[in-house]
């Protein structure tokens, strides 16, 4: 069975949601719709308060080479633009639209007849990609038209869809997978064409059979596109591990998948690209998932950018009683929330409400040099030592160790017996060394 070589823990899977159905959250009365949806800079507004908009408007443009534009994800009437306060504290920028009906812009397609035959170039996908505002949707919402330009002398060679969803609890790629499989082909192709590759292949985890049998039926009819199945292993989906165990590439220190030709999607991603080519539809919902071991209906999701979380939880029944930690994305890698009276947007892949007795963090102990840190990281780093360089602030011995290669996977604090609080102080760290890094590129 396929995997990646070095490192990765095996965390208990808790697919609670998994098999449940899309359901549709009903439209807000008010939409807040953040500009800062995506890596890189806050797209800029080009609507004034009082203008009236229709779903899927723009109504904010990209800002600098990484940035991706915003559309509006309902119709109504710009009532606000100023700054919210998000789930983490920050004051970000947004949006505010009061709901009217729901009249959508004039050439969109909503009809659900699937439309298989794109005639456009290869310049004229990724154009229309980047116009939609389409970014990664399994986590770090880098724009999409970006990866699909590869610099001066790189060249595609293999495209990889990533559907291997390893982080526990969440379910909303699986089951986008089973729902609009025929859907994400067609996107496939879209991105084929686009990067000029002949060959696909997509990756899934073996604790997803009903995918992998069903993709597999659908690459017959494809040609070009190979459905592997991978070995479940904590942190599969991360880029550099998912090439690893395709395609046996390992991409160097600070580069890039380009450098060994290949280029990573999401399969939500590759949906949201059928989407904008066939149907002329932006980047304007997604599929998220709320779960969680005392959630009384465990779900996936459809939800309009802007549309309060709190609206989505009560579908899910509402806050469990014994919630004591709501984390935005899964619990490997996700963030803790402040509050979920906040906008749904890109980034919002899930909410998992852990228990009192789950999310309480255990006393951290010595190091007992068991070394088990080193043995679970996927980059071959060494977690305890990096610990304890930012510790010290010894921050040029951090960038010297490797410490910007760090996924932030979390393997290291969950494989540590002594419970320490090694992701924190890494992720403390790279943050530092990477300011650094940056203010050093500006001087030359």
């Amino acid at each position: 069975m396929k995997t990646f070589k070095i490192g990765g823990v095996h965390p208990q899977e808790n697919k609670l949601s998994a098999g449940s159905k899309i359901q549709k959250v009903a439209l807000p009365t008010q939409a807040i719709i953040p500009l800062d949806q995506h890596l890189g800079a806050p797209a800029t507004p080009i609507v004034a308060v009082g203008d009236t908009v229709k779903v899927g408007q723009l109504i904010a443009t990209a800002t600098g080479f990484i940035s991706a534009n915003i559309h509006a994800s309902v119709s109504g009437k710009v009532t606000k633009i100023d700054t919210f306060v998000d789930a983490w504290g920050k004051r970000s920028p947004a949006i505010t639209i009061d709901v009217e009906g729901d009249e959508w812009a004039d050439d969109i397609i909503t009809s659900k007849e699937i439309n298989r035959i794109c005639k456009l170039s290869k310049e004229e996908i990724i154009t229309k990609i980047k116009k939609a505002g389409i970014v990664g949707l399994g986590g770090a919402c880098f724009p999409t038209h970006i990866k699909l330009t590869p610099p001066p002398g790189k060249t595609a060679e293999v495209l990889i869809i990533n559907a291997v969803e390893c982080e526990p609890y969440l379910t909303c790629d699986h089951q986008l997978m089973m729902e609009h499989g025929e859907e994400i082909f067609i996107g496939i192709s879209i991105l084929m064409k686009a990067l000029g590759v002949q060959k696909t292949i997509v990756g899934i985890e073996n604790n997803k059979k009903d995918a992998i049998d069903y993709f597999q039926k659908l690459a017959n009819r494809h040609f070009g596109i190979e459905v592997v199945s991978l070995k479940t292993c904590y942190p599969q989906g991360g880029e550099k591990q998912l090439i690893d165990a395709l395609i046996g590439r390992q991409v160097p220190s600070g580069a890039l998948p380009i450098e060994v030709g290949a280029v990573v999607q999401n399969v939500a991603t590759t949906f949201a690209v059928y989407e904008a080519i066939q149907k002329n539809k932006p980047l304007i919902e997604r599929v998220m998932t709320v779960t969680g071991k005392n959630v009384k209906n465990p779900g996936n999701f459809a939800i309009r950018f802007g549309t309060p979380l709190t609206a989505v939880v009560e579908m899910a029944g509402g806050i469990p009683e014994n919630t004591g930690k709501i984390i935005g994305g899964g619990p490997m890698m996700g963030r803790a929330h402040m509050t979920i009276d906040v906008p749904a947007s890109k980034r919002t892949s899930g909410l998992l409400f852990m228990t009192k007795e789950e999310s309480v963090r255990k006393e951290p102990q010595n190091c007992i040099r068991c070394a088990k840190c080193i043995s679970a990281c996927p980059m071959g780093l060494e977690p305890y030592l990096l610990m304890s360089l930012s510790e010290r602030g010894m921050y040029e011995e951090l960038e010297k160790n490797g410490i910007m290669d760090c996924i932030e996977c979390g393997c290291c604090l969950f494989s540590c017996p002594s419970y320490r609080p090694l992701l924190d102080y890494v992720r403390q760290g790279k943050a530092t060394v990477g300011n650094i890094i940056r203010a050093r590129n500006a001087k030359k």
